[in-house]
């Protein structure tokens, strides 16, 4: 069944596809130098022939038929091996003089090229030889023929056909054996990866791909895979948490709000009364929308949906915009709000998101930082990228906690009292995540250095928005449960 499957496999077909190519190319390759040697053998042949002729016509003249036959003789028993074929005969095509027994029928009519088989006459050996002549017709009625022994070329040829054969069928076999090794091996990497696809959809959500750490593109879609996986897990995890936190942190407002409503309703009091009820209510509900409202921004902001809908962004604007209606409230807190904004900055990005997550990082500052304490909102370029610095003298927060405060509902002690549900902190950072910014909190002695590092900055464009205050009016809202 196993080697089934191999045969079976894509990657025995496309050994065996390769297989094929590369076998005819070399049956190609292999006929094409066996056909140019026979061809260049063939020639060698006629040209010597010829010149064997051409002189031996010439001898004729000069010396008659008797110097002829004399010539013949000679060449006959010099030519080794019977290399050299020479027969002379008569108008009927009888034997005069030569190392061949008989005139080949096949050579009888126009001079003409043929080929033949004769027998030797030497030592009683009658193989046959695979010969190759021309015949000329000599004055006086006399018949030459001039050849020269093939045997060799035959053999030659025979070697290189075999040679071909041979040569085709050992890259078929070592084809089909490499097609199964190589099928084999791939089998059962794909197989690891199946195995650990299947152990996942039965609910084993930490089954990660095998990695052999050859770097090759299994264990790069490997690793691609079980980082899919550790996203895809951290997700569900979140879920499960934010579902946990919900039901923890929704739980008493709502009991509040549903407490207030069934006390205004069993109490017996005056329209003020139940004014101030109604009021507290709708406090409370807009808590608990504020809070659902912070979570689906977050959930919008992790998933990417609005990356392929990003649009020059001008930052300057957006962080002067966030300044000059957060200065009136720093103001009244008594506090310095310090502007350095280098104009023109230009990001891209989701405006609604980006104007959310600088109020809520300037109204997490304002809110922790003491009377007469100092803020500042900085914007600048970095090289091929954009800074945004925002910066406090509040508290600050403890560097064992600054990875731990950009999850959903975490608060840190000195918080608990400040309203809020801590979920603002969490969605600057999945709109940092969305824009591929980099956030770090770091220690500003005192309070917070906040730093979102963008990546790309744009030129400077005309239509970029300038609506930073409107997209301000509803992260106040969301800053606010920070």
């Amino acid at each position: 069944m196993h080697l089934i499957r191999v045969l079976r496999s894509s990657t025995f077909r496309y050994a065996i596809i390769y297989m094929l190519v590369f076998g005819a190319s070399v049956a190609g390759v292999m006929g094409f130098v066996y056909w140019q040697t026979v061809r260049v053998i063939a020639s060698q042949t006629d040209d010597t022939i010829q010149a064997e002729i051409t002189g031996l016509a010439e001898q004729y003249r000069q010396f008659g038929l008797v110097g002829l036959m004399r010539i013949i003789r000679e060449r006959s028993q010099a030519a080794p091996g019977r290399r050299g074929l020479y027969l002379l005969a008569d108008r009927n095509y009888n034997r005069i003089e030569g190392n061949l027994s008989s005139w080949p029928p096949i050579a009888r009519g126009d001079p003409n090229t043929v080929d033949f088989l004769v027998a030797t006459d030497a030592g009683g050996d009658a193989k046959p030889q695979v010969a190759r002549a021309r015949t000329f017709a000599l004055a006086g009625g006399f018949y030459l023929l001039v050849g020269r022994d093939m045997t060799e070329r035959t053999d030659f040829t025979k070697l290189m056909t075999d040679a071909l054969i041979g040569g085709l069928i050992l890259t078929a076999v070592l084809g089909i054996a490499g097609g199964i090794l190589m099928s084999r091996s791939l089998l059962a990497r794909i197989e690891g990866i199946n195995r650990g696809t299947e152990d996942i959809l039965q609910g084993d959500l930490t089954r990660r791909m095998p990695v052999r750490g050859n770097r090759d593109e299994f264990d790069r879609l490997a690793t691609s895979l079980n980082a899919m996986l550790d996203q895809i897990d951290g997700l569900m995890t979140g879920m499960r948490g934010v579902a946990d936190n919900i039901a923890h942190d929704l739980r008493s407002p709502i009991s509040r709000l549903r407490s207030r409503l069934e006390v205004s309703l069993m109490s017996e009091t005056d329209a003020d009364g139940f004014r101030r009820a109604m009021e507290d209510a709708i406090r409370e509900a807009d808590g608990i929308l504020a809070t659902f409202n912070a979570l689906l921004e977050i959930a919008l902001a992790e998933a990417g949906a609005v990356r392929d809908r990003f649009s020059p962004i001008e930052l300057s604007a957006l962080a002067t915009d966030a300044g000059d209606l957060y200065g009136p409230v720093a103001e009244d807190k008594g506090q310095i709000l310090a502007i350095g904004i280098e104009p023109g900055v230009t990001v891209p990005g989701n405006s609604h998101l980006l104007a959310q997550a600088v109020a809520n990082l300037l109204d997490n500052a304002i809110k922790y930082t003491p009377e007469g304490g100092r803020i500042s909102l900085d914007v600048r370029r970095d090289g091929d990228g954009a800074v945004l610095d925002i910066r406090d003298s509040g508290p600050g927060i403890p560097e064992e906690a600054r990875g731990r405060v950009l999850d959903r509902f975490v608060r840190l002690d000195a918080s608990r009292s400040a309203p809020g549900a801590g979920l603002g902190l969490s969605l600057v950072s999945a709109v940092a995540r969305l824009h591929r910014a980099t956030l770090t909190l770091a220690d500003n002695a005192p309070g917070l250095h906040v730093t979102m590092r963008f990546p790309h900055v744009l030129a400077g464009h005309q239509d970029a928005p300038q609506d930073g205050a409107q997209n301000l009016a509803p992260a106040g809202r969301i800053a606010s449960q920070s």
